[in-house]
């Protein structure tokens, strides 16, 4: 009988969380309509499981216009009263507005520096940061450069990216691996990350 695949401990056994874990997690985003996805999903998860995000990110999906920041930049308040009854989504007026908002400063960076894509990988240096966790006990919450980087998104502009937030973000978007030593994806991701570096 073939061993079962070892995973992060966050994993668990729901499949929609198994392949989130499995086919996405970690894995390195090189494109701003993912980047605001993420800025997104992770903005409306403060306060919730990531779990009640996921189900609802077809939701967002339709709410937000398939993620594209330069439509979302253009909402006003009609748009927010509009999201306010939009069943799919949180919602949330503060988070809702923050969207929004967030829509508007990634558009700032990525006329400022040709794409948020580009800016927020310079900022962690260029490549992936290799974590070294084993389980639950030893994962951080948010680091260092985490710290850094929520303070200079708020100095643009953006909102709900505080340092646990951007932390989330910087996992699942691949500017760190942290699959667990022992993860079967910890290599695959970490060869992907070699291979966006090409």
């Amino acid at each position: 009988m073939p061993r079962a695949l070892q995973r992060c401990f966050w994993a668990g056994d729901d499949p929609l969380m198994v392949a989130y874990h499995d086919e996405e997690w970690g894995v390195p985003i090189h494109d701003d309509r993912r980047w605001y996805e993420k800025l997104t999903l992770d903005g409306a998860q403060a306060g919730l499981s990531w779990m009640t995000i996921l189900r609802k990110r077809e939701g967002y999906r339709d709410a937000f216009r398939g993620f594209d920041a330069a439509a979302v930049a253009r909402f006003g308040a009609r748009d927010v009263a509009r999201l306010m009854k939009h069943p799919g989504i949180v919602r949330n007026r503060l988070k809702i507005q923050s969207a929004i908002g967030n829509a508007r400063a990634l558009l700032a960076i990525a006329a400022e520096r040709g794409s948020f894509d580009a800016w927020i990988w310079e900022f962690i240096g260029g490549r992936t940061i290799a974590g070294r966790s084993r389980g639950r006990a030893d994962m951080p919450a948010r680091t260092p450069l985490s710290d850094a980087l929520s303070k200079e998104l708020r100095r643009r502009g953006f909102s709900f990216v505080g340092s646990t937030i951007v932390y989330a973000f910087m996992q699942a978007a691949g500017l760190v691996n942290d699959h667990t030593l022992g993860c079967f994806r910890r290599t695959q991701v970490a060869a992907l990350a070699r291979q966006a570096r090409r």
